[in-house]
């Protein structure tokens, strides 16, 4: 479980007299987790300015804690628009029923998704991997809830890019138990409930923006091994909400539920 954050501001001369590059915000987003302090205004020059340099601080984030990844977080705004992600720390993805504190994953917004495991593994190659090809291999799917925390202060108010270097405001994944992949499940708007202290949380229309979730798999498997990297079929890939974030103001039960696919449950003290 990742660290408690305070909301709180660093002092600019800690910023000041630092190397520019991914790996020195890489380094102040680990250091601020592992010392409970959210993450304040930072020198303009360590904000990274494209998606190369967001892409190059979340590895240096996996390389400076040494730890590998569990899963990946994919999404998109619409149904048409550009694919973006963030691997996942192993230690973050849970299998099973857990309890999670709010104060350790400010601001600890909930968010029900569908996850996907491949029947196989990806290994780099110089040609891309088509649609049909990713499509083809994927071997099971969850319901999924996943807990999203920012190491900045000023979220949500923080420029998108940043975000996306802060592992895509991810804390936790909770993963529900997988079941065999239907091409023919209805996967653009399933029917769902998603309740706190059994009261629902949906918005009016549950929709995930991408659409068809499953049109974001060939482009993280191509992101993925394009980094020199195999993506094992064991990562657990999460693909957005279909309901929007919820910011629990309380302790209590969540329970997500998909029709189709075995619920998933955790307690938020």
């Amino acid at each position: 479980m990742s660290p408690r954050v305070r909301r709180g501001r660093l002092k600019r001369s800690d910023t000041l007299n630092t190397a520019v590059n991914p790996t020195r915000l890489a380094q102040l987003i680990v250091d601020a987790q592992r010392q409970g302090n959210a993450l304040g205004e930072l020198d303009e020059a360590l904000y990274p300015k494209d998606f190369t340099a967001a892409y190059q601080t979340q590895q240096a984030i996996f390389d400076l804690r040494g730890i590998t990844p569990g899963g990946w977080k994919i999404g998109s705004k619409s149904h048409t628009g550009p694919v973006q992600g963030s691997p996942l720390p192993a230690e973050c993805v849970h299998t099973q029923a857990a309890s999670f504190k709010r104060t350790d994953y400010a601001p600890a917004a909930l968010e029900l998704e569908i996850a996907f495991r491949f029947n196989r593994d990806f290994a780099p190659r110089e040609q891309a991997y088509s649609d049909e090809e990713v499509l083809g291999s994927i071997g099971e799917m969850a319901a999924a809830v996943e807990i999203v925390a920012s190491r900045f202060a000023a979220w949500p108010k923080v420029e998108p890019l940043t975000q996306l270097a802060d592992l895509l405001n991810h804390g936790a994944l909770i993963v529900g138990a997988f079941v065999p992949y239907r091409a023919d499940f209805p996967f653009a708007q399933p029917s769902l409930e998603f309740l706190f202290n059994d009261q629902s949380i949906v918005p009016g229309t549950a929709a995930n923006p991408a659409g068809d979730p499953r049109r974001l798999l060939p482009w993280l498997v191509n992101h993925h091994t394009g980094q020199g990297r195999t993506l094992s079929k064991d990562l657990v890939i999460t693909t957005g909400s279909f309901t929007g974030m919820y910011i629990p103001k309380t302790q209590g039960k969540v329970a997500g539920v998909i029709e189709g696919l075995p619920p998933v449950t955790l307690d938020i003290q």
